[in-house]
């Protein structure tokens, strides 16, 4: 055996050991999930200050079923991707699509689950339709770095876009006609209109999600180095399914 062979050798042994000693065993510990809890049914805070919500309860359920310990921590929304970069969290569970863009940055579990857009107007607007032209000169309210941001900008280019750092807030505005129309998801602006809060508008129509924006349906962000959490997370998923406790949880929200 050649001197070069032998140091090639030993340099891979040394490689596989790294890889055997950074393996982490995540049912040993503690998984971090992040969520921006202002996004309800899928997330948000109740009375008590709990995070309570659609995604919570799938993530536990989904835990629950591959022997993870998982804690909900509350993320500011344009922060949560730093902050599972920076290891701050281990994982984020917050109705984030899973894109082009962002799986250059992440990786993602299969889907938890993908429902369509929706505008949504008040009760008494002349807003006749969804196209480019029917916003022509209109405001339209979103919640800034979502897809749903990204669609409005790509589409309604003669609209005045207006940028919100949480659903809650343009849905304020618009309940008190500061705007003429917030695009969001279908479930979300449905539970919104049907509430109290709500009952100033209603949902014009929904939008056939286009894949190279909205990707392929929401599911768990990891890093991408963490193909290990992934699996689990997917296996868990998998179960839920299964069993039938997803459509449980579904049918509750």
């Amino acid at each position: 055996m050649t001197f070069s062979i032998r140091i090639l050798l030993v340099a891979g042994a040394l490689v596989a050991a790294t890889g055997i000693a950074s393996a982490k065993d995540w049912t040993a510990t503690t998984v971090r999930i992040g969520t921006d809890a202002t996004y309800p049914p899928f997330e948000s805070q109740d009375s008590g200050g709990n995070i309570v919500g659609f995604d919570i309860d799938v993530g536990n359920a989904a835990c629950a079923e591959v022997g993870l310990k998982c804690e909900f921590s509350n993320q500011d929304w344009d922060g949560i991707i730093p902050a599972l970069l920076a290891n701050k969290i281990d994982a984020i569970l917050s109705s984030m699509s899973i894109t082009p863009e962002r799986l250059q940055t992440i990786d993602f579990t299969d889907k938890v689950y993908n429902t369509p857009p929706a505008l949504a107007v008040a009760k008494d607007s002349t807003i006749a339709g969804l196209a480019a032209g029917d916003l022509s000169g209109k405001s339209i309210g979103v919640q800034s770095s979502t897809t749903h941001a990204t669609y409005v900008e790509k589409t309604y280019t003669d609209a005045d876009i207006k940028y919100y750092k949480t659903a809650d807030d343009y849905k304020l505005d618009l309940s008190s006609g500061r705007l003429d129309a917030a695009m969001d998801d279908v479930v979300v602006l449905t539970e919104w209109v049907d509430s109290p809060d709500g009952a100033c508008c209603k949902i014009l129509g929904t939008i056939k999600p286009i894949p190279e924006i909205h990707g392929k349906g929401a599911g768990i962000g990891v890093r991408k180095e963490d193909s290990d959490l992934k699996a689990l997370f997917n296996k868990g998923l998998a179960a839920i399914r299964a069993n039938g406790k997803y459509k449980e949880i579904n049918d509750k929200y």
